[in-house]
């Protein structure tokens, strides 16, 4: 059931978050794919403006830190907000959305053996 929470979650602070789903499917979502995908009112408008017009101008943090993810929260049973250090923190990602936009695994995309969680 695509709506259905998943058995573990793990955010590597500088790299993604890695979810295990019920019935064993891993996902790993790189940091600046979440950002870039975040289902807030703002994200969105970006992308279909990108989508209008390629040459958009895309709106940057002013600071020149690496993406990372500070916090992640569960939203009742049903999504999970990342605060990223850039400022943002409105987009919910439920677990629907999380499975419609999974990054289909690579080697390279592949989630590591091990924790370095922070």
């Amino acid at each position: 059931m695509l709506d259905e929470p998943p058995e573990h979650l793990e955010l590597r602070k500088r790299e993604g978050l890695v979810i295990r789903w019920r019935g064993g499917e891993t996902s790993f979502f790189p940091l600046t794919f979440l950002r870039r995908m975040s289902p807030s009112a703002d994200a969105r408008a970006i992308r279909e403006a990108l989508a209008a017009n390629p040459l958009t101008v895309i709106p940057t943090s002013s600071g020149h830190a690496p993406l990372e993810a500070l916090t992640a929260e569960l939203v009742g049973n049903y999504a999970l907000r990342i605060r990223f250090n850039d400022g943002h923190d409105t987009g919910l990602y439920s677990w629907k959305y999380l499975r419609e936009i999974a990054p289909q695994p690579s080697t390279s995309d592949a989630p590591r053996t091990g924790s370095d969680s922070q």
